[in-house]
């Protein structure tokens, strides 16, 4: 069973390959991930976020899905020394580094739930994966029609951050500039939650993210720097 949509900006695709899947095994994953658009979005001035934002909610009256995003960037803000932040001087309150990888994850386990047993969930090159082995390629940062290196993940995420798609995006909280240290960094780890945040807050780190990432429990990283330079950590599960 294959499906597309495109939410929060980006197309999200699913394929479950389960002899019994049917196409309504699906849209409670996209039903969530719709609401999780409308509810988190900071370009709808009605979402939970803007509201927030312009301190319409005060902590006590946020849902406990905020509550919980908010507390992972906090989480991620002080691990990195404000290299990863959410709320930057003169923008307004921006969670969505923390909510992509967060919504998905949560989408691919409500499909397990439900009783897929082996699924792919991809959002835009981020990947949540169960019952693989899945191969999933990692794009060259600077030739579209290449990749770096195929990676086999059976239970499990993959994350890329870079700067290839949207430029300098990425900023670094401690100063509020670019981050360009890196071309690109990929994290495999349990979740998407988890490689999605981290190799967001290790690209906004800059060189020094790279050995911080990799330190993150349960995490993999492959990197490719400013200047062409390859770093992969030793357990990185390279596809045969």
């Amino acid at each position: 069973m294959r499906r597309v949509e495109h939410i929060m900006g980006f197309p999200i695709s699913l394929l479950i390959e389960d002899e019994e899947a049917t196409a309504e095994a699906a849209e409670p994953a996209f039903a969530w991930l719709r609401e999780v658009d409308a509810r988190f979005s900071p370009f709808r001035a009605d979402s939970e976020v803007s509201r927030l934002d312009r301190g319409e909610l005060a902590p006590h009256e946020l849902s406990p899905d905020l509550t919980e995003v908010l507390a992972l960037c906090e989480e991620y803000r002080v691990a990195t020394d404000g290299a990863f932040d959410v709320r930057l001087p003169g923008r307004g309150l921006d969670p969505c580094a923390m909510v992509k990888g967060w919504a998905v994850q949560r989408a691919a386990e409500l499909l397990t739930g439900l009783g897929a047993k082996r699924l792919c969930l991809n959002a835009g090159g981020d990947v949540a994966a169960t019952g693989g082995p899945w191969r999933v390629g990692v794009r060259h940062p600077e030739r579209a029609d290449r990749l770096c290196v195929v990676l086999s993940v059976t239970d499990g995420a993959v994350a890329t951050s870079a700067r290839y798609e949207r430029g300098d995006h990425i900023l670094d909280g401690r100063t509020g500039r670019p981050a360009t240290g890196l071309l690109s960094l990929t994290v495999v780890a349990p979740s998407l939650t988890e490689a999605d945040a981290t190799a967001t807050a290790a690209f906004a780190m800059g060189t020094e993210g790279i050995e911080w990432a990799a330190s993150r429990e349960g995490c993999e990283v492959f990197a490719v720097d400013a200047e062409q330079r390859v770093f992969r950590t030793p357990g990185l599960p390279v596809a045969a």
